[in-house]
């Protein structure tokens, strides 16, 4: 298996971590700061968020029985329309991710994951734990381009290493 059951409930951890932490960024930004193009792949800093938030919904509706998130990746950018309304989102997923992770079984990272992708437009067929550390990936991927806008507008970027997450939570 390329992946651990203990891999998924510290990355998990590390994504609720990593949020909190852009939760109190974006809280010192307005709705203007958050919204203005910085020239990052999807736009705005809340753009990217939304993005993120609405692959994570994607992935996890493949994994898990959470619903399907409305629209494909071009209206992603707009999951929502404000920075309170994206905290809330994002609070609730979390905590379903970490749930998720928490109640995770080695077996269920075995086997193939099918769906469309609507990405690609055909079915697609992958390991499940490929899919899993891709999730995982993504996330950091895209935290990344966020930091950056971050550093770009003048904030202070959160920590984002994953060797200085705290070993105990909140995690939300």
């Amino acid at each position: 298996m390329m992946i651990s059951t203990q891999y998924c409930l510290t990355m998990a951890r590390y994504n609720a971590w990593q949020n909190k932490q852009l939760k109190a960024c974006f809280e010192k930004m307005d709705k203007a700061e958050l919204e203005q193009n910085r020239g990052g792949f999807f736009g705005s800093i809340l753009a990217t968020a939304n993005h993120l938030l609405w692959g994570d919904m994607i992935w996890m509706s493949r994994l898990t029985n959470l619903p399907r998130p409305e629209g494909g990746i071009g209206e992603s950018t707009a999951m929502t329309k404000s920075r309170e309304d994206w905290e809330i989102a994002r609070f609730r997923l979390d905590g379903d991710m970490l749930l998720w992770a928490e109640r995770l079984r080695a077996i269920d990272l075995a086997g193939d994951l099918r769906w469309y992708s609507g990405a690609v437009g055909a079915d697609m067929v992958k390991p499940v734990s490929l899919c899993v550390a891709h999730m995982f990936n993504h996330q950091t991927h895209h935290r990344g381009q966020i930091h950056a806008m971050l550093t770009a507008a003048g904030q202070k970027a959160p920590t984002s290493d994953l060797v200085f997450m705290p070993q105990e939570g909140p995690w939300l």
